[in-house]
């Protein structure tokens, strides 16, 4: 009996774990529409970029194929999923710096539930936001071609970006010593990362310096992945790029935000 007992404790607390971490998640989720301007200036911003580019650049851009709007998308997706990342940092720290982690942690509570609900919340509140997205996408022109599986392969690429990246912004916003620290070191990265990549103009009409900078950095793998899956294209190479990108960024942030967060929960 002792034994069995010893093998059930993990699972036990996986239980626990598991279960804290849902009831989190949903005190996040519910607490989302209680903000409406936070909601619709998070789906307002993509539009605008969608709109943006289309209009101004649609024309004066020459892209593989001749469809600006096909190609635009994709781009308009992944750096929609990156920006998300500022939701996670800036949420983070103002829950680390108002003192709700410290409420939390005199309930009797997985440790990790904060960090596990919000996570698994912004997820979620990122799926919902890509939906939108490509309903606007749709209305704007822009078509997926390559068959409902890959389409979905696509999303679910998208879903794990959105995470992996989460997972950056949960580090930075635990690491900052305050909010609006936080919200600069959570947004001033990303700038350069999804503009220099192929999300906007292809990566050979970039001056020949910066190129190898492009084609090797998370945001154009995933971005040129989600190209082929929806339209079609060499799939293969782009497609285990961002998985590999997506899997060591993941295992790396989460490990040091998982480490930061319990040195500052102890205190």
């Amino acid at each position: 009996m002792a034994k069995w007992s010893e093998m059930a404790q993990p699972f036990g607390a996986a239980r626990w774990t598991v279960a804290d971490s849902l009831v989190i998640t949903r005190r996040y989720l519910t607490h989302i529409p209680r903000i409406p301007e936070l909601v619709f200036f998070t789906i307002v911003q993509p539009i605008i970029f969608i709109l943006l580019f289309s209009i101004v650049f649609g024309n004066a851009i020459r892209v593989p194929g001749g469809d600006y709007i096909n190609f635009l998308l994709p781009g308009i997706y992944v750096q929609t999923m990156a920006f998300a990342t500022t939701s996670t940092c800036v949420g983070l720290a103002e829950d680390l710096h108002k003192g709700l982690v410290d409420r939390f942690r005199a309930l009797p509570m997985a440790r990790s539930a904060v960090l596990v609900g919000r996570l698994l919340s912004d997820t979620v509140k990122n799926a919902l936001i890509l939906a939108i997205m490509i309903v606007v996408g749709y209305i704007v022109g822009f078509r997926i071609t390559n068959g409902f599986f890959p389409a979905l392969a696509g999303i679910l690429l998208l879903l794990l970006f959105a995470f992996t990246f989460a997972t950056i912004g949960a580090w930075i916003g635990l690491s900052m010593k305050s909010v609006e620290a936080a919200n600069m070191a959570g947004m001033v990265w990303i700038f350069p990362l999804t503009f220099v990549s192929s999300a906007f103009v292809p990566v050979d009409s970039m001056p020949s310096w910066i190129r190898p900078f492009a084609h090797n950095q998370p945001v154009t793998v995933t971005v040129d992945a989600l190209r082929a899956l929806f339209h079609g294209g060499p799939i293969l190479s782009p497609l285990i790029q961002s998985l590999v990108w997506c899997v060591l960024v993941t295992a790396i942030c989460l490990t040091g935000a998982i480490t930061t967060y319990t040195r500052v929960s102890s205190h």
